[in-house]
């Protein structure tokens, strides 16, 4: 378990970069130069910084369709085994061809023996 979260957190840090220095400049030269990082809103003393909120977002997006196409790989390679057919619960009467129990040793329908015919 402890391999599995040094590499989560060595993926995440692959993301955030891929995001910050790869992905958002991209999406602010599409969308008109804006930088995501510097966004931010003042009001009197406080600071929002609603662009590193973004790129929060846009890091948790990347991480979950990752590790989803991961899983989802994976689970390809998985092969599934063939289960056997189960067993027949029921059979057809003879004398007039109703499904009945396999159990049975009377026709419900036609009232004949069943145990008697082979």
């Amino acid at each position: 378990m402890a391999v599995g979260i040094i590499m989560g957190s060595a993926f995440t840090a692959i993301v955030t970069s891929l995001v910050n220095d790869i992905l958002t400049p991209l999406i602010g030269l599409i969308i008109g130069g804006i930088d995501f990082s510097s966004l931010s809103i003042t009001i009197g003393s406080a600071s929002i910084a609603y662009g590193s909120f973004i790129q929060a977002i846009i890091n948790f997006l990347l991480v979950a369709l990752s590790l989803f196409l991961i899983v989802k790989g994976i689970n390809k390679f998985h092969f599934k085994k063939e289960e056997k057919p189960a067993a027949p619960t029921t059979k057809e009467c003879p004398l007039c061809f109703s499904t009945i129990s396999i159990k049975a040793t009377k026709c419900p329908c036609c009232t004949g023996d069943i145990k008697d015919i082979k």
